[in-house]
């Protein structure tokens, strides 16, 4: 039951409007980052060089060469703070992490085999984004047909009231006019004769 409620609750906190992209795929990660009062786009690109987690816990590591050094970043992928992953190229690795560019030096090191458009085999490495969206969705469904349901029974519940009190109030208005009509004349008194 616990487990239920922590998944329903990182299924909230996930972020379904990622584009899916792979391991060797070079992308661009749009970053807010917040600088006294002010917050900015800061753009980090490079080379996806591995992925880990599930869920809300998904992260993601981009690797660039700046000024001949390598630099690495891990973003975590449901984070309000990356904006957007926009994919630059389709790389074609045949691993899920590549920390062997870390030995490279050069063009070799940001050089991978281009992916030709072709469909990748193998499951899509977010997959699980998809999947958690589509339980959302399913779940928030869910939710409104029983809110719809709830708002029905009231509904009836409502109209069934204000029938018994309609049927109380002219059953006690049939009862009052019957007392009137059974109650008996008043009799006249000497001052109320006439002469």
């Amino acid at each position: 039951m616990a487990t239920d409620i922590i998944r329903k609750i990182e299924r909230e906190q996930m972020n379904i409007k990622i584009t899916p992209f792979y391991v060797g795929d070079t992308v661009k990660v749009h970053c807010r980052v917040l600088e006294g009062g002010k917050e900015r786009i800061q753009l980090f690109a490079g080379i996806c060089i591995g992925r880990r987690g599930t869920l809300s816990n998904e992260s993601f590591t981009v690797r660039k060469i700046a000024s001949g050094e390598g630099v690495e970043r891990t973003f975590p992928l449901h984070s309000p703070r990356v904006a957007k992953v926009e994919i630059i190229k389709q790389g074609k690795v045949r691993r899920a992490r590549l920390n062997y560019l870390r030995d490279r030096i050069g063009k070799s090191a940001s050089n991978l085999k281009e992916h030709a458009g072709k469909k990748i085999k193998g499951s899509m490495v977010g997959a699980s984004v998809a999947a958690a969206a589509a339980a959302f969705e399913a779940e928030a469904t869910q939710q409104a047909a029983v809110a719809a349901e709830q708002a029905a029974k009231d509904t009836a519940a409502a109209e069934a009231a204000k029938a018994a009190e309609e049927a109380a109030a002219a059953k006690a208005a049939a009862a009052a006019a019957k007392a009137v009509e059974d109650a008996p004349a008043p009799e006249a008194t000497e001052g109320d004769k006439p002469a």
